[in-house]
């Protein structure tokens, strides 16, 4: 397991729209923190498809639900059924599909919601534009590292079948490229542990990293 926490600076995506203000509430993110009992945070899990990206981050979401925390998980095939339904997977789509995502987990922050985005996202510049929307230490990326065999043999949606078949362009791993986190807060080797250990281990880390709560504390009304 690796550990790092320096963010890295990126670049803000062109803004199309002119005349419009940001309106300011009398409620701050501040005071939404408050009510919660922890902070607001994205946890973005990354890396090929079935490395257990989601399945991870369901468990961690039980894990902190359990201790009273708001969370939610960003899920890239449920995303995709609404808004990112227009969306493909081309190069340009994949892009464009994680600028929306990143503001969607940005607004969440904001709310004070613990945001587990679980997203191939494959490209780097992706990654470190949504890292580049929130505060140094509110973005946490984990890399669920895993081989493309291990993968594709508990695929239990037969999609690298129907990759190395041609039925499906643009696989990642297959037919399109995927590009590792250079310096991922967390690396988890999803071939080496259990879904279960790896979703104990990033408890753990928020708990010292991002002031998460302990269940003992927050069940027993110290926050």
């Amino acid at each position: 397991m690796q550990i790092k926490s320096e963010a890295a600076p990126a670049a803000n995506p062109k803004q199309a729209a002119t005349n419009v203000t940001w309106f300011a509430g009398q409620v701050s993110r501040e005071d939404r923190e408050r009510l919660h009992g922890h902070p607001g945070l994205v946890v973005w899990f990354t890396g090929l498809s079935a490395s257990g990206k989601s399945t991870i981050g369901h468990l961690v979401e039980k894990r902190l639900h359990d201790r009273g925390c708001s969370t939610y998980v960003l899920d890239g095939d449920n995303v995709r059924h609404g808004l990112n339904s227009n969306l493909g997977f081309s190069p340009e789509d994949r892009t464009e599909n994680i600028r929306r995502i990143g503001e969607v987990a940005k607004l969440m922050v904001e709310a004070g919601v613990i945001v587990l985005a679980a997203f191939i996202s494959p490209y780097r510049v992706d990654r470190d534009r949504v890292r580049g929307l929130l505060k140094p230490g509110e973005f946490i990326e984990v890399y669920t590292q895993c081989p493309v065999d291990v993968c594709a043999g508990r695929d239990w949606k037969g999609l690298y079948q129907k990759a190395q078949a041609g039925l499906i362009p643009e696989f990642t791993g297959i037919s399109a490229p995927y590009e590792p986190p250079e310096h991922p807060e967390l690396v988890m080797a999803t071939d080496q542990v259990s879904a279960v250990e790896a979703a104990d281990r990033l408890v753990a880390f928020l708990e010292t990293y991002a002031r998460v709560p302990a269940l003992s504390e927050k069940r027993r009304g110290v926050l």
